[in-house]
């Protein structure tokens, strides 16, 4: 009953946080986050699961299984457990959600009793979005996270909030309508093979080949259009290019703690889905997508990484760098191989750490300065030294620098692509590799035009060292980025333990 303690921990603790006097609001969240930090710690610790989750011979850790309600011929059931690939994206999210709350301490200053306990329902949802096992509970989760994220960015957001909250959810509401509708395609295509929602039994019967045809439509063609149906929502949600338009408005709007959780954990929902979703329960299908989902992925990788060169706002710059991330998981997953899907996996951890860490770093930068652009500011690195080493520590990292966690989730997707059998798959991760110098252009960059040099600020602030409080938060990612990237297995192990079932062997 662990699984059902760490969601109790998160909903308590949002709904007394709601409750507390604004003045006691930032302490009591920090307290509360720390129960499912905790939990999520001593989990991981005994994780004793082996297998794939969705997979028949999977042996999960801490599941529970119990009826719940009958939806006409199908059951509904309590059904959470965790595998080798969801464990570490529950640590992440606790760790996450721990740091991000630290760092509104500084600028959130009204309505924080709503503020802090919205943070607290997001990681509730965030956590069940990993945790779940059966499609309703599944879908409730992924729908629950929406309305805290929502809240925080039209409530707390900047100049441009509404607009930005209304697009984040227009885009991603829309998107998982059509990715229902592709699933319960597959459930009504499987017949009488199922009578449950159960992910697990669902995807066990597509692969035995139990689909049938459904409303005189072949089997093949229903499992190519919720492929790719499936594919659609869950890309919106990565997001991969052309969908990924929601993403720097909602981040550059966002206030800072909303940017550390969107980066660093929603973005993973969307990658995981299209693991659980696509790629475990309709291997064959995309292995006929591979080339397209490698070239959608390429792009992503490029492309994001252009368009981070061009900005001058640094939240944008981050925000951008965050789609060309994540087309490096996409290329992992399409590679289909142990150390692709392995290194998408260890990429979301990565991603998700150095993420929050830059997202941090700019909060911590304007609340000194009151300004994010790149060409109000130089020379920072005098008057902010620790929080300056913190940015260029995250800069590195994303660049690749070895013993980071950046270094180590890239190579582990270079060396599965290479290994991919599609057609061209060389040729992707050749180009790929190439977005790596984009990356390093656009960071170098903006260090170069804001942290050193002679210094100037076109503000009435004065710039002086940052608060304890804004500090710490970035001290850990940067410890945690250093030790993933040092020592990868503490992870990497177990997420090779549950992708080697994907298919049909282990590392």
């Amino acid at each position: 009953m662990i699984i059902e303690l760490l969601l109790a921990f998160c909903l308590i603790g949002a709904v007394v946080v709601f409750v507390l006097p604004d003045e006691y609001a930032p302490v009591g969240a920090l307290t509360a986050s720390l129960f499912p930090l905790v939990t999520s710690f001593v989990m991981w610790f005994g994780f004793d699961g082996s297998g794939n989750a969705f997979l028949e011979g999977g042996q999960l850790a801490y599941e529970t299984m119990v009826q719940w309600i009958s939806l006409g011929p199908y059951a509904i059931n309590w059904h959470v457990g965790v595998d080798g690939i969801s464990m570490p994206l529950v640590v992440l999210a606790t760790v996450l959600t721990t740091l991000a709350i630290l760092t509104a301490w500084t600028p959130i200053d009204e309505r924080r009793s709503q503020f802090y306990g919205l943070m607290l329902l997001l990681e509730a949802g965030l956590l069940g979005v990993f945790v779940a096992l059966d499609f309703f509970a599944w879908l409730v989760f992924w729908e629950v996270v929406l309305v805290p994220m929502y809240m925080l960015i039209g409530v707390w957001g900047g100049p441009r909030r509404k607009y930005a909250a209304v697009k984040f959810f227009v885009y991603t509401n829309l998107a998982t309508l059509v990715m229902f509708l592709g699933f319960m395609a597959l459930v009504f295509g499987l017949g009488d093979s199922v009578s449950t929602l159960d992910m697990p039994a669902i995807t066990q019967a597509i692969r035995a080949g139990e689909l049938g045809s459904l409303a005189g439509i072949a089997p093949g063609t229903i499992k190519s259009v919720a492929f790719v149906a499936m594919f659609a929502g869950f890309a919106v949600k990565v997001p991969i290019v052309p969908v990924h338009t929601w993403l720097p408005d909602a981040h550059v709007e966002a206030p800072t703690p909303a940017s550390v959780m969107l980066a660093g954990a929603l973005l993973k929902m969307g990658t995981y889905a299209l693991l659980r979703f696509n790629f475990t329960m309709l291997p064959d299908v995309a292995a006929d997508f591979a080339p397209f989902i490698a070239l959608l992925a390429v792009v992503s990788v490029i492309y994001g990484a252009m368009l981070a060169l061009a900005q001058q706002d640094l939240k944008r710059i981050v925000a951008y760098s965050s789609i060309s991330s994540m087309g490096f998981v996409i290329l992992g997953l399409v590679a289909y191989t142990e150390y692709g899907l392995g290194g998408a996996t260890f990429q979301m951890l990565s991603h998700g750490l150095l993420s929050g860490l830059l997202f941090a770093c700019v909060g911590v930068i304007y609340n000194t300065t009151h300004t994010r652009m790149v060409g109000d500011m130089s020379g920072l690195a005098d008057r902010m030294p620790v929080t300056t080493g913190m940015f260029v520590a995250g800069s590195f990292g994303y660049m690749g620098l070895p013993f980071m966690a950046g270094f180590m989730g890239e190579y582990f997707i270079f060396q599965g692509s290479f290994a991919a059998d599609f057609a061209g798959s060389m040729v992707f991760t050749a180009v790929a590799m190439f977005g790596i110098v984009i990356v390093a252009g656009y960071f170098l960059y903006a260090m170069q035009r804001t942290l050193f040099g002679e210094y100037r600020l076109e503000t009435d602030y004065t710039v002086g060292r940052a608060a304890v409080h804004d500090i710490v938060p970035l001290a850990v990612l940067v410890v945690l980025v250093i030790v993933l990237g040092t020592a990868p297995n503490i992870f990497f192990d177990m997420i090779t333990d549950a992708v080697g079932p994907m298919l049909g062997g282990g590392l």
